[in-house]
């Protein structure tokens, strides 16, 4: 999302006079020549030197009206900022889990120097004024939005042919999960979702479950035995790593996304799916609530509980038709568009003067 908010700040420089300056640690000056984002004149890439990026950040920020923060790993700068222009204000983007957690001795000191959390959903909003004591008008709700730039299929097969090519039978039911497999990674529910088919493919002999994305050895030997397990063998496709280029191609055939997490910070691949036309059930105890609307654009399900994994999918497969994503509603919450008028509001955009 760094690059999305980059490009909205970007274009505030049409509408008023905002002058954004946007600065990475880890990405070099050069790479901007490939980003459609923004132009390379306003970009700095420092190529991972820390020292360098860190002088250069604080130089720049104690200049500026605003800066705004993509990480918490960052509090040093906003730190040093304060101490030479305490009138610049200050955000920080607050993802999700990584704070969550409790806060380090360092962090504890220097999270004083936030002005104000972008939060990207309400759920972590909630986590930084419970756990953290910080008050609830200095935690901002603005929610991801959808890349401006997400690629549309590139794949000229129908889905038959999609199918076929994937050695599947042509009435497949396919729902998807996209995610790593990885033991750290389990809190994204597919092994729930595991247990859930045990029950249902009898029902339906032609469910089949791809779960997408790079795994390592050690999960993928727990997801192996748990589909031996439940007799999953002839339901589950693990696909591995999938391109980018290919993802498209997946939600598109894909009938059902699923995955009950419950360490969300808010799930952009969930409007991702949904903007494909995916029917959508995830958990109803994070971050994923804020992507599907509280229940209106999805079924939202105790991500611990089988049993209600279970009934979701029966209702999806049954009644297809009946929980297909509103588009309308979903572009008005998560569009680029609206990600950019909600980002001018909270920011004051008249005052902004650089990001880093």
């Amino acid at each position: 999302m760094c690059h999305v908010a980059g490009k909205a700040l970007y274009e505030m420089s049409f509408t008023g006079p905002v002058q954004t300056h946007i600065m990475s640690m880890h990405d070099q000056t050069k790479d901007a020549d490939e980003n459609p984002y923004f132009p390379t004149e306003i970009f700095e890439g420092f190529g991972a030197k820390k020292s360098l990026f860190v002088k250069a950040a604080v130089r720049k920020g104690a200049k500026a009206d605003v800066v705004i923060l993509s990480h918490i790993n960052l509090l040093l700068v906003a730190w040093l900022i304060k101490k030479i222009s305490p009138n610049t204000r200050i955000y920080l983007f607050a993802h999700g889990i990584e704070i969550w957690e409790p806060l380090k001795g360092f962090q504890k000191k220097m999270i004083g120097s936030i002005d104000y959390f972008l939060c990207v959903s309400s759920y972590t909003k909630d986590v930084i004024e419970k756990k953290h004591g910080f008050e609830a008008k200095s935690c901002i709700v603005l929610n991801n939005c959808l890349d401006p730039y997400l690629p549309q299929p590139k794949s000229t097969l129908h889905k038959p042919e999609w199918l076929a090519a994937m050695g599947l039978p042509k009435d497949t039911i396919l729902l998807f999960t996209l995610t790593r497999l990885a033991s750290k990674e389990r809190y994204k529910g597919y092994d729930k979702v595991l247990e859930a088919l045990a029950f249902i493919k009898d029902r339906y002999p032609t469910l089949r479950y791809l779960l997408g994305g790079s795994y390592d050895a050690l999960e993928k030997a727990f997801v192996d035995a748990t589909i031996q397990r439940l007799g999953l063998q002839d339901t589950v496709i693990i696909t591995g790593y999938i391109p980018d280029a290919d993802l498209a191609s997946y939600f598109t055939m894909a009938d059902i996304y699923v995955m009950p997490s419950k360490k969300e910070g808010f799930g952009i691949v969930f409007i991702e799916a949904m903007n494909y036309g995916l029917p959508v059930i995830a958990g109803n105890t994070d971050g994923s609530v804020d992507a599907l609307l509280n229940g209106e654009l999805g079924l939202l399900v105790n991500p611990q509980n089988v049993n209600e994994i279970k009934e979701a999918l029966e209702k999806m497969i049954t009644h297809p038709e009946a929980y297909q994503p509103d588009r309308k509603k979903l572009m008005e919450h998560f569009s680029f568009e609206t990600y950019k008028r909600k980002l001018e509001g909270v920011l004051e955009v008249q005052r902004l003067t650089f990001k880093v």
